[in-house]
């Protein structure tokens, strides 16, 4: 690596510069060294770059940070040659305060200039067809800084990366670990272990997953990374975090089963006391329906009266399993057997409770064709009718029909029915007023 002086033959400078081009020109170059430097020595300092110096890398980021190795290095290199080539010019513009027409060309060559002349680093040296190989890269001051920009952008992109992402992830998948951990001692606890509960595989697994993306991620940490569309910015992006997501899901889902069984173990006796009742009033309204049954083949006639089933043999059985697995702490079997039970035992009482509906339905019929014609009687008695004979007879006759056993609730109803009507028409007749011509009367024809 070295740095060459003014020399005729390194490119074509431009017009020769004045004093003050010259000066502006030296003193830019000069904030432009400064703010490189200072950058350098940041990356140096990088916390990024000393944990990818001393990691044992694998996959894209041993091969990026391979390249950004060599890139760093010859950054410096870089860095050196420019700040020899402007201290060479500082040194001539120094000669002479008001520099002649020999300084100010030189001058112009060097600022303006190819006039940097770098060493090909070893392995490296660029092969010609039609010359020498290429031993040296000749650079402008402003094609150097150029140069050093774009190594410095792509260095920092694989530090700021790599930097990112382990700052996220290792921690976030050590506190899911500890999370982890918990929970495998909670389900231990109720229970819910490998080979005997599918939850306690899905512990198992998950903690396999987190210990390979741990590793992983400590060795390759920009395969960990989801650069942002269109961002040409060093670490312009964010770490994916897809993995590790899809295990915290999987953990808070087993995690509430776990509470759920938690639950179970504190309040399963209460609830095993509820379904023992709930199945007792079931068999009880079941048996009350049998009952009634008998009462309305008895008291009804010509009617469909649907038959009654057994108790729930099946629930009680496996309600007994339910106290068994309790006795013997079977948490994670009892849980969801109390939740199948919870519903089944409803939908029993409920089946039982439209049976004995539906089985003393005749019976309501019959109640309330009795109601209708104790009402229409009351009602005739109200307008005078009491001792009306077709009334009487007609009642009667509806009277025995409902009051007999077995009761034809078919017959029943029309004699109710003829009831009415005899009582409509005496009800109409009477309020006609004298003259007029009143409904056909049909009270003969009984």
């Amino acid at each position: 690596m070295g740095v060459a002086g003014a020399s005729p033959g390194r490119g074509a400078a431009g017009p020769t510069m004045d004093r003050d081009e010259a000066d502006r020109a030296l003193a830019r170059l000069g904030a432009e060294h400064e703010a490189i430097e200072t950058s350098l020595l940041a990356l140096q300092d990088h916390a990024g770059r000393r944990l990818l110096e001393g990691a044992e890398l694998t996959g894209v980021t041993k091969e990026r940070w391979s390249g950004a190795e060599a890139s760093i290095s010859r950054l410096w290199e870089y860095f050196d040659a420019y700040s020899d080539a402007l201290d060479g010019i500082r040194e001539l513009r120094a000669r002479r305060r008001w520099p002649g027409r020999e300084d100010l060309v030189e001058l112009t060559e060097r600022l303006r200039g190819r006039s940097v002349v770098v060493a090909m680093p070893l392995g490296h040296v660029a092969l010609s067809v039609d010359g020498p190989a290429r031993l040296t890269e000749e650079f402008a001051l402003e094609e150097l800084v150029g140069r050093m920009n774009e190594l410095y952008a792509s260095s920092l992109d694989v530090v700021v990366t790599a930097d990112a992402v382990w700052s996220a992830l290792p921690a976030r998948i050590d506190l899911l670990s500890a999370e982890l951990q918990r929970t495998r001692s909670l389900a231990h606890s109720v229970g819910v272990r490998p080979g005997e509960h599918p939850s306690g595989d899905e512990l198992e697994e998950i903690t396999h997953e987190l210990s390979a993306l741990r590793a992983q991620v400590i060795s390759d940490p920009l395969a960990f990374w989801r650069p942002s569309p269109g961002s040409s910015a060093p670490g312009g992006g964010r770490p994916d975090t897809d993995r590790y997501d899809r295990a915290a899901r999987a953990l808070e889902d087993i995690r509430r089963e776990i509470e759920a069984v938690l639950g179970v173990r504190q309040d399963s006796e209460e609830r095993l006391i509820r379904l023992r009742d709930v199945l007792s009033r079931a068999d009880r309204t079941l048996a009350e329906a049998r009952t009634a049954r008998g009462e309305v083949l008895a008291k009804i006639a010509a009617s469909e009266v649907p038959a009654v089933s057994g108790p729930p043999i099946a629930l009680q059985e496996r309600l007994s399993l339910a106290a068994e697995h309790r006795r013997h702490s079977r948490w994670h079997r009892l849980s969801p057997l109390l939740e199948a039970l919870e519903r089944e035992a409803e939908d029993e009482l409920l089946r039982a409770r439209e049976s004995l509906t539906a089985v003393t339905a005749p019976l309501a019929v019959r109640a309330e064709l009795r109601g209708r014609l104790d009402a229409y009687r009351a009602k005739m008695a109200r307008h005078g009718f009491a001792e009306d004979p077709l009334l009487i007879e007609r009642y009667d006759l509806a009277r025995r029909t409902l009051w007999s056993a077995p009761c034809d609730l078919r017959v029943a109803e029309q004699a109710v029915l003829r009831y009415q009507q005899a009582a409509a028409e005496a009800v109409a007749m009477a309020q006609q007023p004298p003259g007029r011509p009143g409904p056909e009367d049909r009270r003969g024809d009984a």
